[in-house]
């Protein structure tokens, strides 16, 4: 069974920072292109960041480029956060669209349940 395990998400205040991390069973981590997504109750789920597994290039979201760093070792994949804003308030979700290279629309068919990360002013 495929499952997706976030953590390290929180509260922290604007301009602070988390580090997301996530594991995964079931299926080889390693192999494929692996992101993150974000979803805020009543709105549609977004693509944050993408790193392929071929060559580890990345591909992030306009609104997070210069503050937010993907990574990946042989445990996982992770997510630095830096100078957050209250507008990256959102369940973050670790993802995959079982492909090995990240699609530059960061669009993913899988994904886990989720880390709540809440950013106050």
């Amino acid at each position: 069974q495929v499952q997706f395990v976030e953590s390290g998400g929180g509260l922290v205040q604007s301009g602070g920072s988390l580090r997301l991390s996530c594991a995964a069973s079931g299926f080889n981590l390693n192999y494929y292109a692996v992101g993150w997504v974000r979803q805020v109750p009543g709105k549609e789920r977004e693509g944050v960041a993408c790193i392929s597994s071929i060559d580890d290039s990345v591909i992030y979201r306009d609104s997070v480029k210069g503050r937010f760093t993907i990574s990946r070792d042989n445990a996982g994949v992770y997510l630095q956060m830096d100078s957050l804003k209250p507008e990256d308030t959102a369940i973050y979700s670790c993802a995959t669209d079982w492909v090995r290279r990240c699609t530059r629309a960061l669009d993913f068919g899988a994904w886990g349940q989720g880390s709540q990360v809440t950013v106050s002013p």
